[in-house]
């Protein structure tokens, strides 16, 4: 495909800023809403609504990395859904990474079939991953994400780690009564390994509310427990997720909090998302999209995207309003990746 870049000539280069003054490098981008996992925090019942065959082609992917990466976006998350579902993913990868100006192209799995197909992920192009692992118990693991699948996720990693990738990191959604008591074990199996643990907190969406009320975790208590242990909060980068980091002398791996209930949590939002169709979302939890796609079709097209991504950070609110049980439109979180 041509680069459309030369169509944006005519425009000021000038990074995305919201009425805030939040900047925003990091772009998670959706490549399907399909998962074939069926966690009973996000998809209990399985995948029953998806757009899959209507997701994003590759020359839309392209045009929109474009547009974005002129607009200052210098770090990219590829997610889904589990975005390895696409058959074309190494594909996406290898087109993303043709677009100057991509410094990091990270993705977030499930894990799915990641001991055979992880060395084709970094040769692709990737460079930082993220995978689920919400216990290191086996039929924890079954039980949380209806798959006996931990072996193969684990064995994935360590072939990632041989491969050459330097540290991956995991996340586990933290919830009382199905995990909780699992942080010693997750602490110990880091000691000696360069592994990231992030534990999130369980967040509500449109059709987890009995499960959340049930099963919420606040991460502030895992924040006292590690505290009280000696661990040490590390200096957030630039293009950072919304994780407080912390390291410890003793442990070759770090901890990673994600607490969205927390106070001030989107002080230092900095990343955008579009949803597999061409959505874009300028916040997990907003009650609707702004369209991109219709603009996606042709090279000549970039300058009016550029122009409406723009315009559409105006719309930014400064939080999201979580802590009053508002969830927007997001119905789970698999629609965009989390």
């Amino acid at each position: 495909m041509q680069s459309s870049i030369n169509s944006l000539r005519s425009l000021e280069q000038e990074a995305l800023q919201d009425q805030q003054g939040r900047k925003f490098p990091y772009l998670r981008l959706s490549v399907t809403d399909l998962c074939n996992f069926s966690c009973n925090y996000c998809l209990p019942d399985g995948c029953l609504d998806h757009h899959h065959s209507e997701a994003l082609t590759i020359d839309e992917i392209h045009r929109l990395v474009e547009a974005f990466t002129y607009l200052g976006v210098e770090k990219i998350r590829l997610t889904g859904g589990e975005p390895t579902l696409r058959h074309d993913f190494a594909d996406i990868v290898r087109t993303i990474r043709q677009v100057p100006g991509i410094k990091k192209l990270a993705m977030t799995t499930n894990g799915y079939k990641m001991d055979q197909r992880v060395t084709g992920w970094l040769d692709a192009g990737i460079d930082a991953i993220n995978v689920s692992v919400d216990s290191l118990d086996p039929r924890a693991f079954e039980l949380i994400t209806g798959h006996n699948r931990l072996r193969e996720i684990l064995t994935g990693i360590q072939k990632a780690f041989d491969h050459g990738l330097p540290s991956i990191k995991v996340n586990a959604v933290a919830m009382k009564g199905i995990n909780d008591d699992e942080l010693d074990v997750f602490l110990e199996w880091i000691r000696d390994y360069p592994v990231s643990i992030r534990f999130i907190e369980l967040m509500q969406t449109g059709n987890n509310q009995e499960f959340f009320q049930k099963h919420h975790f606040p991460g502030e208590k895992i924040q006292e427990r590690l505290l009280e242990r000696g661990w040490i909060r590390k200096v957030r980068s630039a293009d950072a997720g919304p994780a407080l980091e912390y390291c410890h002398s003793d442990y070759e791996g770090s901890v990673g909090l994600i607490m969205p209930y927390s106070k001030d949590f989107c002080n230092d939002c900095n990343r955008l998302r579009v949803t597999s169709l061409g959505q874009l979302q300028l916040c997990l939890f907003a009650e609707s999209g702004i369209d991109l796609r219709d603009l996606l079709q042709r090279d000549d097209q970039q300058e009016a995207l550029v122009a409406r991504i723009r315009e559409s950070l105006k719309l930014k609110e400064d939080r999201h309003f979580l802590d009053q049980g508002w969830t927007g439109g997001t119905q789970s979180l698999s629609q965009m990746g989390g």
